[in-house]
């Protein structure tokens, strides 16, 4: 079994903060993701080597365990030991490799080793230096394992929707590799950046623990007629100019319905009116709304007629003169 260099293998040092830690593994694990790179193989293993690295030196215990590991493995080998021979027991109990214990033969290491990847993504590398952490100790060396439970690790999707799903709730059907299917539940209100947990359905665990979780980060799509603003909506509403000056009744198309808005005489251009209640619904009390925010744009009349141009010139001319 060969040494797994993490800090290598995450592209920092050995000093590096959990932060450097973090924002390095997200930057690796969207790069090398199978959903990037469908069908390469060597993606998806370096893709599982990022994990176990992450998974490692994410956690200060694991962390402090691995750097010590690490630091006598290589002292060994350059010593000229072979990997079969690093007394593993003496320093599985915390004696760094002092002490009488014998070191353990090859078939025993093999054992403890294995040849192939673990179950769950992890290396035998980490099943060895993890797994088998709660294994007691004989007279002779290592005894049996207990086994390692390790929860699975969460995992985040993209999903786009309209702003008619995101007001309405809808569903999404999502399909895994193997055939199996679920069809969760997206609820009204949600915006971009909402995250819906769906637990149990994320990486698999190790040794029996919990599986993590699925989260479906959401997505809205641009609208052509409604801009959001939280749970607000804003809309442009266009009138003609004699209902400007002369007021009257304009329709407003909301989401779930038409609603007629009543405008003042002498109304301006860019007046806004609110609507209360006829926004998007929260995401927390959807029977609760947010407002509707009606922009008014007055519509110049076009091709006008000269009759029509003699009567504004008169009108032009009745307004220039002094009061």
């Amino acid at each position: 079994m060969d040494y797994k260099d993490y800090y290598k293998i995450l592209g920092v040092g050995k000093k590096a903060s959990a932060d450097e830690i973090k924002k390095s593994y997200r930057k690796l694990a969207r790069k090398f993701h199978p959903d990037v790179n469908p069908d390469d193989n060597a993606a998806e293993n370096k893709f599982k080597d990022i994990n176990e690295a992450y998974e490692v030196l994410s956690d200060e215990e694991k962390r402090q365990k691995y750097d010590r590991f690490g630091s006598e493995w290589q002292q060994f080998e350059r010593a000229g030991g072979r990997a079969q021979d690093f007394n593993w027991a003496n320093w599985a109990s915390g004696s760094g490799g002092r002490g009488g214990t014998r070191t353990v033969s090859p078939e025993e290491f093999e054992q403890m080793f294995g040849r192939g990847a673990s179950a769950g993504g992890f290396s035998s590398f980490f099943e060895t230096l993890f797994g088998g952490m709660g294994g007691r100790r004989t007279s002779g060396g290592f005894g049996s394992s207990q086994s390692f439970a390790q929860r699975g690790q969460d995992i985040e999707h993209e999903v786009e929707i309209s702003l008619e799903e995101a007001f309405l709730g809808t569903t999404r059907k999502l399909q895994w590799e193997d055939g199996r299917t679920i069809e969760p539940k997206i609820p009204p209100g949600v915006k971009t950046g909402s995250k819906v947990r769906l637990k149990g359905h994320g990486q698999p665990s190790i040794g029996g623990a919990e599986a993590g979780n699925l989260y479906l980060r959401i997505k809205v799509a641009p609208h052509p007629s409604y801009e959001r603003d939280g749970d607000d909506l804003r809309v442009t509403v266009r009138i003609d100019l004699f209902t400007a000056l002369l007021g009257g009744k304009a329709e407003v198309s909301t989401l779930d319905r038409t609603v007629s808005l009543t405008i003042p005489a002498e109304t301006s251009n860019d007046k806004q009116f609110r609507l209360r209640g006829l926004g998007m619904p929260k995401l927390r009390a959807p029977e609760e709304r947010g407002d509707l925010y009606a922009k008014i744009k007055v519509l110049l009349p076009q091709d006008l007629s000269e009759e029509e141009k003699q009567l504004l010139a008169q009108w032009q001319a009745l307004r220039s003169q002094p009061d």
